[in-house]
């Protein structure tokens, strides 16, 4: 599937400020299966753009401002190819079928960020969720996945929340109210407190007709599980399902605070209000 997307980031203030470089988590990922056709910057006050690779492999731009301004407005436009339609179309190695398996050992010295279990008090939530809500789990890896990230779906009702970071799992599975990125930290949290590597994802997601889960405005956050023999495969727990090609994955990390995606500051001798917006398009250009 070949997308299109533009993504609008606008702060105004109350006056002129001066801005910190900016980390932008902003491009997309690119693999065999995702192949980037054009991407484009547009970013005022003018501000001078280098690219490099973070500690997760991201593609990270940084940005230098030196003007003072009223506002920052950071716009990307891109178009990108999608090629994982079918999500299942993978085998995972024979010892890792059945659960609990064991990682070899250099995968769990490369995994070590993500194999980390939340603290006492939150796998003892965990567990008695899981007693919950997956009385009878699945003796093999993928359908177990699959079975949790669909109890998560139906267990957490979505809402919106435009500012702030995510929820620790607690709070997700306590109140049984999430946006995107909590549903995303809590399947995390879950998987690794049962000796999955999971990470957090940030990206795009091509929406659904009616669907809240996936409106427009907002960039999507999922989880990402590595399954030996296959490699790092994409669940969604705000849908319930495997991801497909209508996601655009743009930076992975252990941690969702690592890859926010505009990170930085603006300072002044006085303190100034900020107001944000955001305006996110994905759009289909042909199957």
């Amino acid at each position: 599937m070949k997308l299109r997307v533009s993504h609008l980031t606008r702060y105004e203030y109350a006056q002129s400020v001066s801005f910190s470089p900016h980390a932008l988590y902003l491009r997309p990922r690119e693999t065999p299966l995702l192949r980037v056709s054009r991407f484009k910057f547009n970013i005022s006050p003018n501000a001078k753009l280098t690219t490099g690779i973070d500690p997760f492999d991201n593609a990270l731009t940084s940005a230098y401002f030196w003007d003072r301004a009223n506002a920052l407005n950071i716009r990307t436009e891109f178009e990108i190819e999608t090629l994982e339609a079918n999500p299942f179309d993978f085998i995972v190695r024979n010892d890792a079928v059945k659960f609990p398996f064991n990682y070899e050992p250099y995968e769990k010295y490369v995994l070590a960020a993500y194999l980390v279990p939340p603290s006492a008090d939150a796998q003892k939530q965990i567990r008695l969720w899981l007693d919950q809500h997956v009385p009878a789990p699945p003796s093999e890896s993928v359908p177990l996945l699959s079975t949790i990230n669909q109890a998560l779906c139906f267990a957490v009702n979505y809402q919106r929340r435009e500012n702030g970071g995510p929820q620790d799992v607690t709070t997700t599975l306590r109140t049984g109210v999430g946006a995107s990125r909590d549903y995303a930290v809590a399947l995390i949290e879950i998987c690794r407190s049962l000796g999955f590597a999971a990470r957090f994802v940030s990206g795009y997601l091509l929406p659904v007709s009616g669907d809240e889960r996936t409106d427009t405005h907002s960039m999507h956050a999922w989880t990402e599980v590595y399954l030996p023999g296959v490699g790092w495969k994409g669940l969604d727990p705000s849908r319930g399902i495997f991801c497909t090609d209508t996601y655009i994955p743009v930076a992975h990390a252990p941690l969702a605070e690592c890859v926010s995606p505009v990170q930085g500051s603006y300072y002044s001798s006085v303190h100034v209000p900020s107001l944000l917006t955001t305006n996110v398009l994905v759009e289909s250009l042909w199957q």
